[in-house]
């Protein structure tokens, strides 16, 4: 959960919020954002299915919305929080509307609570049935659910599931004999005796364990029972299997934002670059989670991570009440000195636990990607970039600082696959619209130098033509020989007088160790660890690394699942489905000779020919 607060950031201050950076670095997934005035009070909250997309609307120059219009002038900093799914964006949003009862925002009367499932369990015959307001009743509650659909929807086929009661009690005591519900299969008419105490708490008992979570063994009946309808050919029943499965994998999705009433923890995760370290800690009291909060520790030198964290929690706590439990991401020294001090401190024993699961482990998960989001606005906020193209500048020996920056990477697992990367950066950040990957051929697969070279021509013949924008810095990862490949393509292109700066790691391979190889310079710059220009090159090879690796692992994958015959051009379906009948799959078919695919209809020569060069490629190479 992401938030970006006046002690942490440089650009949230009142004339100072610089909304495109903002913005520029949002994630797109769900989650919750908050309007903040001057004062940092909470003027309004809202939940989105995307942020960037939800949160860039309000900063438009006009607004049709008179409350958007008389907002937006008053909002100083925005805080966001990211969720694992719309529904928990819609629960978190709920419970910070009830705490904070922000001005913008319509507050919700109490009885428009959320919904929840009620099992009146001191009944012998418990029903299930749809429940909103006070929770005074006998029995078992459960949710809150996102909405009042998603909770009868739910009754609805848990009772057909279940074959569970759903008259009221009133019509259950006098009935004489079984209603139409029994008659279509969806009761077991408990009501005139058709089924016994203990056979029916049996069935409402499945039920309740699947409310709980504790539905593995049910879905897996439903699984069951779908494949031995569908082998039966029984194909309509098999498929209500499959829609029954489906809805309630919907509906069943972890409420990790209300579920544990009564405990109160904060989780804590932690990000770092070589710049800049994030401490996020997400607040949970009563099993409700109110909000997150960044933390960006100034630390001087290299520092391990256990080593901020220690000195995070003894800083952070020491000073005020702790709650009975703290989820940390890793072990720290001293754990049990530091839990007996905040025990002393609070009155109460206090936990710190690392080896967590279930909602725990959910939890510490979204803060971990909370930690990272937060990690990357604060990094890419325009102060920053600014001061670090600056300090690019000055340790390359440019006048001005540089405008636009390119990366190449290269990434492929024992030549299969090879893609290159090109990432850009400006002084905005990253500019990806004009990231490019490139599938190298397998000519230069394997060779990382080839491929370099490949790439580099490919891109700078069309910068060449005026077709991309020229950088002012080419960076490529690698040593001497990225570096030698990349002056010889660019000198074929005349195109010498671009700068091309290679990164090596060190020899260590540790951050901050890298060395900077330049044309002219027989030995390598070496800037210092805490340079802002050794900051902005290593996130600018980082980037490239991660755009190839992702390109690499998504063409590998593809090609692992996609039939090699389906690659070859001038062969269509029929043509593929014929070849795997007459040699009885992939395997006969790369195991047939020119001549015998010949003998295939509708296979020429030619053709025989390029399916045998394609299927023997890979072999050869």
């Amino acid at each position: 959960m992401i938030d970006k607060t006046d002690d942490n950031t440089r650009n949230a201050s009142v004339g100072d919020f610089d909304a495109q950076s903002f913005l520029r670095s949002l994630t797109h997934r769900p989650g919750v954002y908050r309007m903040l005035n001057s004062n940092h009070k909470i003027i309004y909250v809202g939940k989105a299915r995307d942020l960037k997309k939800r949160v860039s609307s309000y900063f438009q120059r006009t607004h049709s919305d008179p409350k958007t219009a008389a907002m937006m002038p008053l909002v100083s900093q925005v805080e966001v929080t990211v969720t694992n799914s719309e529904a928990e964006a819609l629960i978190l949003e709920y419970n910070l509307i009830k705490r904070h009862k922000p001005r913008f925002n319509v507050v919700l009367r109490d009885d428009k609570s959320y919904p929840y499932i009620y099992v009146s369990t001191k009944h012998p015959f418990p029903r299930l049935e749809f429940h909103r307001g006070a929770r005074k009743g006998k029995g078992r509650y459960f949710g809150p659910y996102p909405s009042t659909s998603a909770v009868r929807n739910t009754v609805n086929e848990l009772q057909k599931l279940f074959l569970v009661r759903q008259c009221q009690n009133s019509y259950f005591s006098n009935r004489t004999r079984p209603c139409l519900q029994y008659q279509i299969k969806r009761c077991t008419a408990p009501c005139v005796g058709l089924i016994d105490e203990v056979s029916y708490a049996k069935d409402i008992n499945a039920a309740i364990l699947f409310l709980e979570g504790k539905n593995r063994g049910v879905i897996e009946s439903f699984v069951e029972r779908m494949d031995t309808a569908s082998q039966q050919q029984d194909y309509e029943q098999a498929a209500r299997f499959r829609d029954q499965i489906a809805r309630f994998k919907k509906v069943e999705s972890a409420q990790l934002i209300s579920r544990h009433a009564g405990k109160d923890l904060d989780v804590i995760a932690l990000a770092s670059s070589a710049s800049a370290h994030c401490v996020t800690v997400i607040f949970i009291r009563n099993g409700s989670v109110l909000g997150s909060r960044n933390y960006f520790p100034k630390v001087t030198g290299e520092r391990e991570q256990k080593e901020i964290l220690e000195g995070f929690l003894s800083q952070y706590y020491l000073g005020k009440e702790a709650p009975s439990e703290i989820i940390i991401p890793f072990a720290v020294d001293d754990k049990e000195l530091l839990q007996a001090g905040l025990t002393e401190r609070s009155g109460h024993k206090v936990a710190i636990k690392r080896k967590v699961r279930g909602d725990r482990l959910g939890w510490l998960e979204l803060a971990k990607t909370n930690a990272v989001q937060g990690l990357e606005l604060e990094v890419s906020s325009n102060a920053t970039l600014k001061r670090q193209f600056a300090a690019l500048g000055e340790a390359l020996g440019h006048e001005t600082p540089p405008a636009r920056l390119e990366c190449f990477d290269i990434s492929h697992t024992s030549g299969e696959a090879t893609v290159a990367s090109c990432v850009v950066f400006n002084q905005a950040g990253p500019l990806k619209s004009d990231y490019r990957r490139f599938n190298v051929t397998p000519a230069s697969a394997g060779d990382d130098y080839a491929a370099m070279a490949e790439a580099l021509k490919r891109r700078y013949a069309r910068v060449k033509t005026g077709e991309v924008a020229m950088p002012d810095v080419l960076f490529v990862d690698g040593g001497k020989g990225q570096l030698a490949e990349a002056l010889t393509v660019l000198d074929e292109l005349e195109l010498s007088w671009l700068q091309v700066v290679a990164v090596a790691k060190g020899p260590s391979r540790r951050p901050g160790m890298e060395q900077l190889f330049l044309a002219g310079k027989r030995v390598p710059t070496i800037l210092p660890a805490n340079s802002p220009a050794l900051h902005l090159v290593q996130r600018i090879r980082d980037e490239a690394h991660r755009f190839a690796i992702t390109g690499h692992r998504q063409r590998r994958a593809k090609k692992r699942t996609t039939s090699q015959l389906e690659q070859i051009p001038g062969l269509g379906p029929k043509r593929r489905r014929e070849l795997l009948r007459q040699f009885g799959g992939l395997q006969g078919v790369r195991n047939a000779g020119v001549d015998d695919l010949c003998k295939v209809h509708g296979i020429s020569r030619n053709l025989a020919t390029k399916i045998y060069d394609d299927l023997h490629l890979d072999s050869a190479t």
